[in-house]
């Protein structure tokens, strides 16, 4: 599985697609972080950073996912010893792509789009939000792969829309019916991110297992 996850890799750069989401990070990062924030305003910068890197890691992972040819990917599937190797070599693979991508931007970050570091507990709590924006975004653009669907036109507008849903859906009273992206931001501009990481962290969490659950489970119906 190690191996097929590689060579997904490895296609995924052959290919020249992850030029698409690299230099999409790119113009993303010199804008958002175009000056320095202020001192005490690292957490909120941080943060809205990884909300913003969100939808650039799901076209990565969609364009991973989609690199290989349906013949081919059901070849892999035999070679790896059935679909189910099949499947987690593939989302291996994107979330790797993804967490390159979540790296360079809090590098950026760090870097050139704050004053200072932040404090220890705050920069472990920024770290656990990139992780997770990471599993948000792998599980986006895994949703909206060609194997779930087959219309690329489709496929985009459904990456953005499904995007956007989130933002409206966490911004109104019903956060935690989504990963509450919005309600991340507002706790890292209120300073209040260490006191609500923990259930911010665990409906994140809830509902990239769910979408990356839907996944797994369309794959093993339509192969």
């Amino acid at each position: 599985m190690i191996a097929l996850a590689a060579f997904r890799l490895a296609a995924y750069v052959r290919s020249h697609r992850v030029y698409q989401a690299l230099l999409l990070a790119l113009a993303m990062l010199a804008i958002v972080y175009g000056s320095r924030a202020p001192r005490g305003a690292e957490a909120a910068v941080l943060t809205d950073g990884g909300v913003l890197i969100i939808p650039i890691l799901a076209w990565a992972a969609r364009s991973l996912l989609d690199t290989e040819p349906d013949r081919q990917r059901e070849l892999s599937a035999v070679q790896a010893g059935g679909w189910g190797r099949e499947v987690a070599a593939g989302l291996a693979a994107a979330f790797a792509a993804c967490t390159a991508l979540a790296a360079l931007s809090l590098g950026w970050a760090l870097l050139l789009g704050v004053s200072q570091a932040p404090a220890g507990p705050v920069l472990a709590a920024i770290l656990v939000l990139h992780v997770l924006a990471t599993l948000t975004g792998t599980a986006l653009g895994a949703l909206t792969s060609r194997a779930v669907v087959r219309s690329p036109a489709v496929s985009i507008m459904a990456l953005l829309l499904g995007f956007m849903a989130m933002l409206l859906l966490s911004a109104s009273s019903l956060h935690w019916l989504t990963v509450p992206l919005i309600a991340w931001m507002k706790a890292a501009n209120a300073g209040h991110l260490l006191d609500q990481l923990p259930e911010l962290a665990a409906v994140s969490l809830f509902w990239c297992l769910i979408g990356l659950g839907a996944y797994v489970w369309h794959r093993r119906r339509v192969g």
